[in-house]
C-alpha cells in the first residue's frame, strides 16, 4: 500500500515552495491539481502571500498592513483562502496528484482549509505538501497520521535533498519510470 501524502517540513527559507515547484514540473504526466503560495514583494521586501492554483488562478492570502486574523505582521484573508478553496469536499476533476503548499498557520485559520486537508488526505490520491515545521495541534496530527511520509529540508541539505524529493515523488505517486527525470 503507497503511502497517502509525502510532507515536507522545514524551517521558513529553506526551499520547501521551490521544492514543490520542482516536485510539480516532474509530475505534469501524473495530473498534478492544487496549490502553491508565493511571496509578494515590493522593492525587495516581503509584503505577504498569494496562493497560485497549477491553473493559474491567484488569490491574496496575507499581506503586511491588511485586516484580518494576524499571524506576525501579516493580515490573514481567511474569507479569500476560504473561496479560492471552493467546495472542500470537491476533489479536482482528474487529478493523480493533489499538491498543498503549505500547511502552516495562515492556512489553519480557516475552517473550511482544515476539512478540505483532511478530504483530500483520506481520499486515495496522493497528496505532497509542505508543513509547517512547528504548528498547532492541528498541524502536528496531519504529520502523525498513519501513511504520511515526512521529509525534512533545511538550507544545509536542500541542494542534495530536492533531487531525492522529485524522485521520491515520482516513485509515490505511482509516475511511472524514473529515468526520465534529469
Amino acid at each position: 500500500m503507497r503511502p497517502a501524502a509525502l510532507l515536507i517540513t522545514g524551517p521558513p527559507g529553506s526551499g520547501k515552495t521551490t521544492a514543490v515547484l520542482r516536485i510539480i514540473e516532474s509530475l505534469r504526466d501524473a495530473r498534478p491539481a492544487g496549490f502553491y503560495t508565493a511571496e509578494v514583494r515590493e522593492r525587495g521586501v516581503r509584503t505577504g502571500f498569494d496562493l497560485v492554483s497549477l491553473s493559474g488562478r491567484r488569490q491574496i492570502l496575507a499581506r503586511t498592513g491588511m485586516k484580518g486574523p494576524r499571524v506576525g505582521k501579516y493580515g490573514v484573508d481567511v474569507a479569500g483562502l476560504e473561496a479560492f478553496l471552493g467546495d472542500p469536499e470537491a476533489l479536482p476533476e482528474g487529478a493523480g496528484v493533489i499538491i498543498v503548499d503549505e500547511i502552516g498557520k495562515m492556512e489553519c485559520l480557516s475552517p473550511r482549509f482544515r476539512t478540505y486537508l483532511m478530504h483530500i488526505l483520506d481520499s486515495g490520491v496522493f497528496v505532497i505538501a509542505t508543513i509547517a515545521l512547528r504548528g498547532d495541534t492541528f498541524i502536528e496530527s496531519i504529520k502523525k497520521r498513519p501513511g504520511i511520509v515526512l521529509r525534512t529540508l533545511t538550507r544545509e541539505n536542500r541542494d542534495l535533498l530536492v533531487p531525492e524529493l522529485v524522485l521520491e515523488s515520482r516513485r509515490l505517486a505511482g509516475a511511472g519510470d524514473l529515468r526520465r527525470i534529469s
